[in-house]
Parts: structure tokens; C-alpha cells; sequence
């Protein structure tokens, strides 16, 4: 299985930016579709944004739409998610995750489907 590492989370104020990155090793990462995920203190993980292997799909949560962007890089086997117009109900613990296919178009929204998971990147948001 693929290994994860979650990195560029921190402390934003209310309207700011962040954005984490997701690293992969001991596979190629052209190989997964990716997805974000979060988990706030007290309730269950949330999807938050999914990539099919090559990049030609993306879906997103409803209440990061327009605010966050999945994007990756295969050649540098890292997947980002940029997050603009921060709210503090963004505050999370975000994951990235990978779910082995081989079909381009693939993605997923549910937690069930990925099989490798980060660490996970504190991402917290002040008002």
C-alpha cells in the first residue's frame, strides 16, 4: 500500500488561505484516485474532495465548493488541497486518502472505498 504524510496545516484567521499537501511513497500515485477528508472534535469524517487518477474529474463537498481546490501532481507524486475563504467551521484534522483503480474516471466520496490513510494535518480557523 501506498504511504501518505500530510503536511502545511496551521492557524488561519477567518477569509485566509492554507494549503496542505499530501505526499506519497512506496507507490505511484498516478495509480490512485485521492481524496480529502476532515474530522472536527466530536463528529465523524467527512468527505471533503476527491481526483480521479489523472486529474480529469474532481467532486467536492457542498460546503467547500468554490472555496477549495483538489489538485495533483503525479510527477511529484503530491496531491494538494487549497483552501481559500476559510470559515471556522472548517477547523478539522484533514486526512488525504488513496483508493487504488484503474479506470481515469474514477472517484469516490466515501470513506469505505479508500485504502491508505495520512496521519492527518490540524487546520484550524479563528474568527
Amino acid at each position: 500500500q501506498v504511504q501518505l504524510v500530510e503536511s502545511g496545516g496551521g492557524l488561519v484567521q477567518a477569509g485566509g488561505s492554507l494549503r496542505v499537501s499530501c505526499a506519497a511513497s512506496g507507490g505511484t500515485l498516478s495509480s490512485y484516485c485521492m481524496g480529502w477528508f476532515r474530522q472536527a472534535p466530536g463528529k465523524e469524517r467527512e468527505f471533503v474532495a476527491a481526483i480521479s487518477r489523472r486529474g480529469y474529474n474532481t467532486v467536492y463537498a457542498d460546503s467547500v465548493k468554490g472555496r477549495f481546490t483538489i489538485s495533483r501532481d503525479n510527477a511529484k507524486n503530491t496531491v494538494y488541497l487549497q483552501m481559500n475563504s476559510l470559515k471556522p467551521e472548517d477547523t478539522a484534522v484533514y486526512y488525504c486518502a488513496a483508493d487504488l483503480t484503474r479506470d481515469n474516471t474514477y472517484y469516490s466520496i466515501a470513506v469505505a472505498t479508500y485504502d491508505s490513510w495520512g496521519q492527518g494535518s490540524q487546520v484550524t480557523v479563528s474568527s
